[in-house]
């Protein structure tokens, strides 16, 4: 992983852990690098990270696609959605600070909900597509 991506996911990181009302429904504490093996849900996981050149003759520029799930052992999606809701509307087109790079943008793609068979937890994966400059 690079500086870059590493500057990026703590920006979100601090906007996610810093909103009272996200907090408000997954707990404190409830932001994670991995999926632990013994979870207390809701919780919210950086999932893939892929990371692109995207300069261009004039600039040095990249592409981050960026993949953030929300995790629930709900027996329905009503509050798996409403993370999920309050995930997109706190980052979509967000203005982040970024230690040693600058962000061009960061927009809201798309998300995929399904139901885990082996856990029964259900899972947003939610799409993301940030683009940075070197500071």
């Amino acid at each position: 992983m690079s500086a870059v991506e590493n500057a990026l996911l703590a920006a979100i990181h601090a906007r996610l852990a810093g909103d009272a009302t996200l907090t408000g429904l997954i707990g404190a504490d409830a932001i994670f690098d991995r999926l632990l093996s013994r979870p207390r849900l809701p919780a919210i996981v950086f999932g893939l990270c892929e990371t692109k050149d995207y300069s261009t003759a004039d600039a040095m520029a990249y592409e981050h696609l960026l993949t953030i799930e929300v995790w629930t052992e709900a027996h329905g999606r009503k509050a798996l959605q409403a993370i999920e809701a309050r995930v997109r509307s706190r980052l979509d087109d967000a203005p982040l600070t970024l230690s040693d790079a600058h962000l061009v943008s960061i927009l809201y793609r798309s998300t995929r909900v399904k139901r885990v068979e082996r856990t029964g937890y259900f899972l947003a994966e939610m799409q993301f597509r940030a683009v940075t400059e070197p500071a």
